[in-house]
């Protein structure tokens, strides 16, 4: 078995030195006819499924050669299985790319059991937004505030171990003693609101940029932001009071920061590992060019679309930081939050 191994690698390093030399060859001819898949590791109308194909439709003509830009959702255990396809199993020739939830480096870091990465070695090309993350209640629930929340329960809808709908109230019911009530099994936020509406459950914690769809029913009242994830205020809802207001200790506020780094992140994009370095290089000028194109943030503003423009050189600071954490912060992080490990 280690023979054949060996020889696949052996392989593999021959078809990847090949591709390379070849593009190093005709650069500018390289996609030129050629059909490239963008995997979003989320369902179909999630914020970072609005983001993808909003941003495929502007990126193709920033790239060489114009390739059409397919995008595929691989939404499964809240794109855990996206992040371990584009790092193991998808083509190294730049013909696959894509995003991932902007948790997956923190959850590979705490070595959660279905994921199979080592963030470092992922050609981060760029990335867009720079949300806030909120939780909305329904307007017939008794929480109004941050600070009701110590002393009454808000049922809540989750989905998944790695969705922020899940990870955002374990983090405050474990860190501050809050009283959430996580019901798993949604499989994003408007799934959860529709439940809301049904009464199934009282309320959701998403990116702020998920309830733009929901915007009637927020100007209603029918729902509620109540708190913000973040210590800075949110641009557009600076009102919304901070989480971190519950926090009686430095401790407290130093494992939320850990858990909740990765909104510094925004919707993440990568090329495989082992991609040939001139083709990340084109495709990282042409993300740049592409998000910060005139026609496309205009577009972007009518649409109520955040296409902050994230640098790689950004991602690859957040993801070597996030390294440097002390061991112990991360223990006790895997102590209190199980789910997430």
């Amino acid at each position: 078995m280690k023979s054949r191994w060996g020889a696949g690698v052996f392989s593999f390093c021959l078809v990847t030195a090949a591709v390379g030399a070849a593009f190093a060859q005709s650069t500018p001819d390289y996609y030129r006819g050629k059909q490239v898949r963008m995997i979003v590791g989320h369902p179909v109308g999630n914020d970072y499924d609005l983001g993808g194909r909003f941003l495929a439709k502007h990126l193709t003509r920033h790239i060489p050669g114009n390739p059409l830009i397919v995008v595929s959702n691989m939404p499964a255990a809240s794109s855990v299985a996206a992040a371990n396809f584009l790092y193991s199993a998808a083509p190294r020739d730049g013909t696959v790319f894509g995003s991932f939830s902007r948790n997956i480096p923190s959850q590979a870091l705490m070595r959660q059991a279905n994921l199979d990465v080592d963030p470092r070695r992922y050609n981060w090309i760029g990335g867009t937004a720079l949300p806030g993350r909120v939780c909305a209640a329904w307007h017939t629930a008794k929480v109004r505030t941050p600070a009701d929340l110590l002393t009454t329960e808000l049922i809540v809808g989750g989905g998944g171990s790695g969705s922020s709908l899940s990870i955002l109230p374990t983090v405050f019911n474990h860190v501050l003693g809050t009283k959430f009530r996580l019901i798993e099994g949604y499989k994003g936020t408007n799934d959860t609101v529709i439940a809301m509406e049904r009464g199934e459950v009282e309320g959701v914690c998403a990116t702020y940029g998920q309830f733009r769809v929901h915007e009637r029913a927020l100007k209603e009242g029918k729902l509620r932001l109540i708190l913000r994830a973040e210590e800075s205020p949110i641009a557009a809802v600076p009102e919304v009071p901070s989480i971190y207001d519950l926090a009686k200790t430095e401790e407290q506020r130093q494992l939320m920061r850990f858990v909740f780094s990765s909104v510094e992140f925004g919707r993440p994009y990568v090329l495989p590992p082992e991609s040939p370095p001139e083709l990340v290089a084109l495709m990282r000028k042409a993300f740049a060019d592409a998000v910060n194109d005139g026609e496309l943030i205009a577009e972007a503003e009518r649409l109520k679309l955040d296409m902050t423009y994230r640098p790689p050189a950004d991602l690859v600071k957040l993801v070597d930081n996030l390294y440097r954490t002390p061991p112990s912060v991360i223990d006790t992080v895997k102590k209190l939050v199980p789910n997430i490990q």
